[in-house]
């Protein structure tokens, strides 16, 4: 298992082979490793897996294994037989730096190589196998925040392409509200316009039920001029019974009589002409109300009781004639006169009686140019409603599709505004997590300078401790 943090714990062989296997660090020569190598380790065995363990580490370093410093070697005697060892000194330099910089507590010598023991042979290989487990560990987790950034990356090209969408979107319902701008401009006109149109019905109509009151009022009067004058006709009648009671077989008696009953018609006719003027004058109103023929009717019929009432008067008459041809020439005269006036004024009942037809018939035309009057007044205030509701549920309909256009579009802009916060928190994040990277490679960069250092000071030590043997085996 890697190993969040560097130590230098010391491992079994059993765990040191395991690593080896784990790190493929074994190759073809010492692929058959086993416990017992390691327990009495040979230098040819440590030898190599030293070297398997510097190419694992280092890998530029398998370019320089098989080199030689052959301008050094160009100066000895001999360097055939230096080759071997200018190698060897070469290979524990690297070893030394590897260990020292992998902190072992004590330093690596050539007897490690060529006589090695078991416990510090297994110090050096836990040092360095601690090392690259703790090398892994920080790979592993470099990797999974790499890994993060790109996701990030990636999401912050699919939040842009989203947000670039949703302007577009936006952009296309402005530009369908502005070119919807004059029908619903066009719409509120004409509301206005059929807004004005009831009013101006609505105004008509109340003029009408001003008009229908006065009309009502009027009808009231004429009402109470025909009671008055169906009264007037009544006593009239009275009277005429009265006289027929009071006619005698006297001549005296009869002509007083007559004299009295010649007043009396005279009162009559006055009566019947003052009436038939009101008569005239309520026929004439009739013909602009309607609800002044029931009353006329009335009229109608008392007139023919009136009528009724004058034949009877009329078949008395020739009776009161036989009573007084044995009385005066002169009350035949009279009588006769009489008899012609009441003609005379039969004929002029039954013109009133035609006049009242035809006044009847024109109050039925004008009642019933009156309703077809009212029918088109209900006619056009329902199409008026009709159209005006129809123009409500479009404008309606319009507005309602409008205030979910704008709700689309404020979601829209939420949704935008909810994009950008979470392209910020990756924004954010991604910088948390690039100046996070970036402080863990520069403690890498800085544990290799440390590294670097350490090996060149090594090198350093060896280069002079190898100037010092050929000083030594070679002295000017």
């Amino acid at each position: 298992m890697a190993s969040s943090s560097y130590s230098a714990d010391v491992f079994s062989r059993k765990e040191i082979i395991a690593l080896l296997s784990r790190f493929q660090i074994l190759g073809t020569e010492i692929a058959n490793i086993r416990e017992e190598n390691l327990t009495n380790p040979s230098p040819d065995t440590v030898y190599l897996i030293y070297a398997r363990l510097l190419i694992f580490v280092d890998s530029l370093q398998d370019d320089d294994s098989g080199q030689v410093e052959f301008v050094a070697l160009e100066q000895l005697e001999n360097p055939d037989f230096h080759r071997d060892s200018v190698h060897v000194f070469n290979f524990l330099r690297k070893i030394k730096e590897l260990v020292a910089a992998v902190r072992v507590p004590f330093d690596f010598c050539l007897k490690d190589l060529i006589k090695p023991e078991t416990r510090r042979t297994a110090v050096f290989m836990s040092a360095i196998l601690n090392f690259c487990l703790y090398r892994e560990s920080k790979m592993e987790l470099m990797e999974v925040h790499v890994n993060e950034v790109n996701q990030h990356e990636e999401r912050h090209q699919e939040l842009q392409t989203r947000f670039s969408e949703l302007n577009n979107e936006i952009a296309n319902l402005n530009g369908a509200t502005e070119s919807e701008q004059p029908y619903v401009q066009e719409l509120e006109t004409e509301v206005r316009e059929l807004r004005q149109s009831i009013h101006n019905l609505n105004s008509h109509q109340q003029s009408l039920k001003a008009s229908f009151n006065t009309l009502k009022d009027k009808t009231n009067d004429i009402q109470e001029k025909i009671s008055k004058a169906n009264f007037t006709l009544i006593q009239s009648a009275q009277e005429n019974a009265k006289l027929q009671s009071k006619i005698v077989q006297s001549p005296d008696k009869l002509q007083a009589a007559l004299g009295v009953k010649k007043s009396i018609l005279a009162e009559a006719k006055n009566s019947e002409r003052s009436a038939r003027q009101s008569f005239q004058e309520k026929t004439a109103t009739l013909e602009v109300y309607e609800k002044a023929l029931k009353k006329m009717s009335k009229h109608l019929v008392k007139m023919q009781a009136i009528q009724e009432q004058v034949g009877m008067y009329i078949t008395i008459f020739p009776l009161i004639k036989l009573l007084a041809v044995n009385s005066a020439k002169t009350i035949d005269k009279d009588t006769k006169a009489l008899k012609a006036k009441l003609s005379n004024e039969k004929v002029l009942e039954m013109s009133l009686e035609a006049k009242l037809v035809e006044r009847q018939g024109k109050v039925e035309q004008l009642e019933e140019s009156f309703k077809v009057f009212e029918k088109e007044r209900d006619l056009k205030h329902d199409e008026a409603s009709t159209k005006l509701s129809k123009v409500k549920l479009e404008v309606e309909s319009k507005k309602h599709n409008n205030e979910m256009k704008e709700r689309k579009i404020e979601a829209m802009v939420e949704e935008a505004g909810g994009i950008n916060m979470e392209i910020d928190s990756v924004k954010d994040s991604a910088v948390s997590t690039q100046q996070e990277l970036l402080r863990k490679a520069e403690a890498i960069v800085s544990e290799f300078h440390n590294y670097w250092e350490s090996s060149e000071a090594a090198m350093q030590r060896i280069e002079a401790g190898l100037e010092r043997g050929t000083e030594s085996m070679f002295p000017h």
